[in-house]
């Protein structure tokens, strides 16, 4: 059976630089994707590949 499948989501406030903001947004935008799910790419791949 198909089931659609919706992650649990959770908002909050972070103070980013206005720089980096406006190179996230043009490369959502290029990218054809929203700036939140950039946001969450980022950090899933910054945490992925943190060393130790």
């Amino acid at each position: 059976m198909f089931k659609i499948e919706k992650p649990e989501m959770i908002n909050k406030t972070f103070r980013l630089p206005m720089e980096l903001v406006n190179r996230l947004q043009h490369v959502a935008q290029n990218k054809g994707i929203s700036l939140n799910k950039l946001v969450v790419q980022c950090c899933e791949y910054a945490l992925k590949n943190l060393k130790d």
